[in-house]
């Protein structure tokens, strides 16, 4: 599809038929959650192009099948980056060979590191155009900072995987790039050990933009640490050179640790690249991927009670966020959802074979009332199910 009206004609044949539609970018997502089983796949890949850039105004408009490195290499050319960090998880969910797209990144409310620190991919989407299950186009938000125009369907559509529309037109808040970025190591701690310290760090008034803590099987599998005794506990600072290299002195006279590392502008950057994409995590053949999201404090738990299970894993938003990897199969999945409830988080099943993740809860169930609303906004948007069904929950 290379025009919203072309979506549109294709949104209403297929309501027309009740032929179900597998909405996707370039599919470099497709591993994650449940299997859609559609009739036909509608790709806003042909959607391509920026439509608005004002750096003064620190925003950018794309239409949603633009290449995230485009986007990326336009805010560069300004001196300027996407807030969110976005992970790419080609390698991981094996879709290499296509770049993803920025509505892929939206669709899936994907956030790297800077997560702990400037929020959520949500947090920055200003703006959608979308055609909905009913093929009508909608539009929410706008182009200006301080924007009340209706209802705020930005962050509803944000996260919905492609089930409630189809996301045509992007417009994001962006800001200025740090001129320097600086990393400070604490070698050998355990995972508890090096969440304290984590936390410690992020309630400093030292502005930590990233926080993470690889065990040490994960930090050998990152090439700029190379040399790094154990476990690495991965503490960034982004800022101006010389804020950079006064904080990262205070923060090592803070933990007053013995070995402690510093890694300069360019180091710190390829470490940080591997820690987003989830280059660390060791994932062998035909092992499943989820992420456990959790109060930091917890992330050491979940990584020990899953460690008999065969589960491994690292941390990173200062220990809320477990990447976790481990034999695909029921049993397995049954005990990363008890870590994650005993915890008090939630789950996300990233990548699995089809015979698993067709038969798993992909997401922890909602709450009676809140599935209610789920199904009652469905069925507002999409009253025919013919959008992406099944991807989150069976029978929706």
């Amino acid at each position: 599809m290379t025009t919203e009206d072309s979506i549109v004609a294709a949104v209403a044949e297929a309501v027309r038929t009740r032929e179900p539609l597998l909405v996707q970018g370039n599919g470099t997502k497709a591993g994650m959650l449940r299997p859609v089983q559609a009739a036909r796949t509608l790709s806003t890949a042909g959607l391509s192009g920026v439509n608005l850039y004002a750096p003064k105004e620190l925003i950018i408009s794309a239409a949603s099948g633009t290449p995230l490195p485009d986007i990326e290499n336009a805010l560069a050319a300004a001196g300027q980056h996407l807030i969110a960090e976005p992970p790419d998880l080609s390698d991981l969910l094996g879709a290499t060979g296509k770049p993803q797209t920025l509505g892929g990144v939206v669709a899936t409310n994907l956030s790297g590191p800077r997560r702990v620190a400037w929020g959520a991919m949500r947090d920055h989407v200003m703006g959608v155009r979308a055609v909905t299950g009913r093929a009508e186009i909608i539009r929410s938000g706008g182009r200006v900072l301080k924007n009340v125009t209706g209802l705020d369907l930005c962050k509803l559509f944000t996260g919905s995987h492609g089930t409630l529309g189809i996301i045509t037109e992007i417009t994001l808040k962006v800001l200025p790039a740090p001129e320097a970025t600086g990393t400070l190591i604490l070698q050998g701690l355990d995972a508890a050990a090096g969440v304290a310290a984590l936390s410690a760090a992020l309630g400093s008034p030292f502005g930590v933009s990233g926080a993470a803590w690889l065990p040490p099987e994960a930090a050998a599998r990152v090439p700029g640490l190379g040399g790094i005794a154990g476990s690495a506990t991965l503490i960034r600072i982004e800022e101006f050179a010389p804020s950079v290299i006064y904080r990262i002195g205070r923060l090592k006279d803070q933990f007053a640790a013995a070995g402690a590392v510093t890694l300069d502008t360019n180091a710190s950057l390829a470490v940080w690249k591997d820690v987003r994409d989830a280059r660390p995590l060791a994932v062998g053949p035909g092992d499943a991927v989820w992420r456990v999201s959790t109060r930091p404090s917890s992330g050491p738990s979940v990584l020990n009670a899953l460690r008999p299970a065969g589960v491994v894993g690292f941390l990173d938003w200062g220990g809320g966020l477990a990447w976790l990897a481990g034999p695909a199969d029921t049993a397995t999945h049954a005990a990363v959802e008890a870590a994650a409830r005993a915890a008090g988080g939630v789950w996300t099943l990233m990548l699995a074979p089809d015979s698993l993740r067709s038969i798993v809860r992909v997401v922890p169930d909602e709450p009676a009332a809140l599935a209610r609303i789920t199904r009652e906004v469905k069925a507002a948007m999409d009253p025919s199910g013919i959008l992406n069904p099944g991807r989150l929950y069976a029978g929706l």
